[in-house]
């Protein structure tokens, strides 16, 4: 293969890595799928709704702001449009409290559809509205990634003896839909339905149409926010950490972020549901947590956490794998929680303050009152712990005890089953072995050894002459 055709492989195979590379890059930051938003109108067609009102009757009105509403959305991708409408089958009297019915499934370009639909609704019956919410219920396909929102639309009250406020706080403790948005026609029903869910009051025409576009424009708007992890400076320097968003509501998980400084260095912009109360969990060692935060659709929020860090390091000069494996308990200072397991030979970040180790050696090592630091690293390193065996004719009983101002501390039981020999990991100290025979059975028949650990040595204690 002469110079030249080799020159041309090397460059095709660096071109591949590099394409190959760019390409995982590429597929590592793609932008996550928006959820789809599905919306739901659920329409008023009871009797009450031929009455005069402004203009015109107000079905006719509610047909007219809502089909001009509804060409308004042809042009909105990721969504999905469904009618439901109540009343409007049976005529009153007699009262005909399960007087619902979904008129128009979700599905794609059926805007035109639900205008006609809309046109052929002639009020009739009743208001069993907490029954029509509950029905809604069920108007959502299954969705992974989905945002459920109810547009109610009616002109009068409950009169089914039906509660919607619990229907409704029902519906959104499940999660099967988002906080209702619910528009009051001709007078105020605020009293009523502002425990169902966001209540506009439109006590005219002009009211109407700005109430429904601006429903609309809150269930479609993207709403930005940032959340500013603040050092005991007060600056938003900390980052990478694990951030849980849950439904204040519901309680539900509706976000988990990685937190990012964006390429300009500052805290990166998320893109979240303005139509919800957030609990937001930062997942620090402890954790962070600030409730009931509120966003303004189409607007940006800051959010701001106190969240200073530093990190602690524990080490200890081995690779062995008896000691690499080694573990130690953190705890908050004067609190028997644990906070964490870490591993020595590994680092972690706490939240700055004052810790108490357990350090899970033989014998247990204790550290307290170890000090966190604003963007510092607090290393502790323990001895190399030294290694005894312990021979054995036969198992029996008994074990291990550290001798200490000349008082015996349990270390290890020996165990029943071990026959000849058994290898335990120590930290460096004087040490006594008590031991009996299994097959001895008398007291006196005890043996007593003492011995020492020394630090990255081992020791053969010989339990028979």
């Amino acid at each position: 293969m002469n110079i030249l055709n080799k020159k041309l492989i090397f460059t095709a195979i660096a071109f591949l890595l590099l394409f190959s590379g760019v390409n995982a890059q590429i597929q590592e930051e793609e932008e996550v799928k928006p959820p789809l938003t599905r919306i739901l109108f659920v329409f008023d067609a009871s009797q009450s709704m031929f009455g005069r009102w402004q203009s015109d009757m107000k079905i006719n009105i509610a047909r007219r702001l809502l089909s001009n509403l509804l060409d308004s959305l042809k042009s909105i991708d990721n969504l999905e449009l469904a009618l439901r409408a109540y009343g409007s089958q049976y005529n009153y009297p007699p009262q005909v409290c399960n007087d619902t019915k979904l008129i128009v499934p979700f599905g794609e370009n059926n805007i035109l559809n639900i205008k006609k639909k809309l046109k052929t609704l002639t009020p009739k019956g009743t208001t069993p509205i907490a029954y029509a919410l509950e029905q809604a219920g069920s108007d959502f396909p299954p969705c992974e990634n989905c945002r459920n929102i109810i547009i109610l639309i009616t002109d009068g009250l409950e009169e089914c003896n039906g509660d919607p406020c619990a229907v409704s706080h029902e519906l959104q403790k499940k999660g099967v839909v988002l906080k209702p948005f619910i528009i009051g026609i001709g007078r105020s029903f605020a009293d009523a339905f502002d425990c169902v869910g966001t209540y506009f009051d439109a006590a005219s025409e002009e009211d109407f149409s700005k109430a429904l576009n601006v429903v609309i424009s809150q269930a479609l708007n993207s709403t930005t926010a940032q959340v500013n992890l603040l050092d005991q400076y007060g600056k938003p320097t900390e980052t990478n950490v694990t951030m849980t968003f849950y439904d204040n509501f519901s309680g539900l998980i509706k976000y988990n972020f990685v937190h990012t400084m964006n390429n300009k260095g500052l805290p990166d912009t998320l893109v979240i549901d303005p139509l919800l109360a957030y609990d937001i969990v930062v997942q620090t060692i402890p954790p962070r947590e600030l409730d009931s935060v509120t966003l303004i659709p189409g607007k940006h929020t800051v959010i701001a956490l106190e969240t200073p860090q530093g990190t602690l390091e524990l080490k200890m000069n081995s690779k062995d794998k008896s000691v690499r494996d080694l573990k130690c308990i953190v705890r908050q200072n004067g609190s028997m929680q644990t906070l964490n397991v870490q591993y020595f030979g590994t680092s972690e970040k706490y939240i700055t303050g004052i810790y108490d180790l357990e350090v899970l050696t033989l014998p247990r090592i204790y550290i307290d009152d170890v000090e966190v630091k604003q963007s510092h690293t607090t290393s502790i390193e323990i001895p190399l712990p030294g290694i005894a065996v312990i021979n054995k004719k036969t198992s029996g009983y008994g074990g291990i005890y550290l001798e200490k101002d000349n008082k015996l501390e349990w270390v290890y039981n020996f165990r029943d089953n071990a026959m000849q020999r058994e290898t335990i990991v120590l930290q460096p100290g004087t040490y006594k072995v008590v031991f009996r025979s299994r097959y001895a059975k008398r007291t006196f028949s005890t043996i007593e050894r003492t011995f020492i650990v020394e630090s990255g040595k081992s020791v053969n204690v010989n339990l028979y002459k």
